[in-house]
């Protein structure tokens, strides 16, 4: 009765494609579901009683013990190119429980990510463990208070079992919400299976799903890759604006949808830096700060060339129209990020030379080492900042040069330089409390903050890492 009272309204219309994209599947039974964070704000936007699911009940949901009515669930098949390395891949630890239909009549996938084994683990153990679930829901709900888009989290429950990495960890299940799970290396699993009609069929599905006013273009797999070049430009623009690196930028980790999805090996930037890396693997700083705009028209490129065969029978032409969506990338993310630096600055007008002003602040700040997030959050007109005296001279010509006074400069800047990211030692001292101590207060407090990131929280939550600190490396969290 719990169930049906909850508010779900599933339906599977990825599970209705053809059955070489997926495998049907439920998850494994764990020994002691009791939940661990539940989002209630999300809850409510999906249309579930979060009175109801915030239970036993619901944890039991969550966990992957009981399954939610309507559900027909399923593990994805996909590709990927990871680290430019191809290999067919699955959804190894992940379960599409279905898509929700939203009381504003949205479709959204749920997805239960360490839910165990499924057809595509290969070795794995199909679980996930609690550190890397709870980070996946503080970063992902920071990403939604940014107003970046982004899959969310909507649970994370604790299974009451262990999973073996490195150590003996506690074992957890994430509620993952998306618009969808349709990735450039779904794609690339279409087109390299050899079933005939694979790629039209996913392109006509995926259309329908994110783009239904060009689910009639002449060209459907190009408008297909037109939508997601430009969808994939204002992504990584806006990445950029508040110095977020995905860190694992691989092929089966970028949505066609446009969302910002999978937070493994991901952080924010302290100090402005280009080269910063922070993924544990990453050694040779291929999905580098500075490298995200270079690699993400790399991963279109791998879509544009699954997409080739529906785009023209000719396979000359195919290139050359392909080559033609891709070749936009470039200036799209470059109007998108100038827009957004451009307002970070307090820039309410255009002029050819305020992307020299723009690169002349971030080299001067990478030359000392500037706080990325404080620096904007904190240029003023009237004061300068240390190390930005020479630079505050030419800003604030330019500033005089466009109407409006110094306060729709200021607002301008306040409403989108952010106070509070999550920064990557409170986001460990959370995780930390957490889980070695099951102290959720710091994690709530810091989940609060990120969630509103433009008013000014408690300090500590704007304080960049201490002078010091040992370098920041993250992991994958498999």
């Amino acid at each position: 009765m719990v169930l049906m009272e909850a508010g779900w309204r599933l339906e599977n219309t990825y599970a209705r494609l053809p059955d070489y994209f997926y495998q049907r599947t439920r998850p494994e039974r764990v020994g002691a579901p009791e939940m661990a964070v539940f989002n209630r704000a999300l809850a409510a936007d999906l249309g579930l009683d979060a009175d109801v699911l915030d239970s036993p009940a619901g944890a039991a949901i969550f966990a992957g013990n009981e399954i939610p009515p309507g559900s027909d669930p399923i593990a994805q098949a996909y590709a990927g190119h990871q680290f430019g390395g191809f290999t067919m891949l699955g959804d190894g630890r992940a379960i599409l429980l279905g898509e929700q239909i939203t009381p504003d009549g949205r479709r959204v996938d749920v997805q239960l990510k360490g839910s165990g084994r499924t057809a595509f683990s290969r070795r794995g153990d199909g679980r996930a463990a609690l550190g890397p679930m709870l980070r996946e829901y503080i970063i992902s709900e920071a990403m939604h208070g940014l107003g970046i888009p982004t899959t969310r989290s909507l649970a994370v429950a604790r299974t009451g079992e262990s999973v073996f990495r490195e150590e003996r960890l506690p074992g957890a299940v994430l509620t993952r919400i998306a618009a969808s799970h349709i990735r450039v290396g779904t794609f690339e699993y279409a087109s390299g299976i050899g079933e005939p009609g694979a790629v039209r069929t996913l392109v006509d599905y995926t259309l329908a799903r994110h783009d239904p006013e060009r689910a009639g273009a002449e060209n459907p797999a190009l408008a297909l890759l037109e939508s997601v070049v430009e969808r994939q430009a204002s992504l990584i623009a806006r990445w950029l604006h508040v110095g977020f690196v995905h860190g694992v930028m691989n092929t089966d980790n970028m949505a066609l949808s446009g969302e910002t999805i999978d937070y493994g090996p991901c952080a924010f930037l302290d100090a402005y830096d280009p080269a910063a890396v922070f993924s544990s693997i990453d050694h040779y700083g291929r999905y580098a700060y500075g490298n995200q705009p270079t690699i993400a028209q790399w991963n279109l490129a791998r879509l544009a060339e699954s997409l080739l065969s529906e785009i023209d029978s000719d396979s000359a032409r195919a290139i050359e129209r392909a080559n033609e969506a891709l070749s936009r990338f470039p200036d799209l993310f470059r109007q998108h990020w100038l827009r957004g630096l451009r307002a970070k600055i307090g820039l309410g007008s255009e002029e050819d030379a305020d992307a020299a002003l723009i690169e002349e602040l971030l080299e001067t700040m990478h030359q000392h080492g500037l706080d990325f997030t404080n620096t904007f959050r904190q240029l003023d007109p009237d004061s300068p900042l240390p190390h930005l005296e020479d630079w505050h001279v030419r800003w604030t010509e330019r500033l005089r040069r466009q109407s409006g006074g110094i306060s729709e400069v200021l607002a301008l800047m306040q409403r989108t330089n952010p106070v509070v990211i999550p920064r990557n030692h409170r986001v460990e001292e959370a995780l930390a409390a957490a889980v070695e101590h099951g102290d959720y207060a710091p994690l709530h407090a810091l989940v609060a903050a990120v969630s509103d990131p433009f008013t000014p929280p408690n300090p500590i939550f704007y304080e960049a890492a201490p002078v010091g600190s040992e370098p920041y490396r993250t992991f994958c969290g498999t």
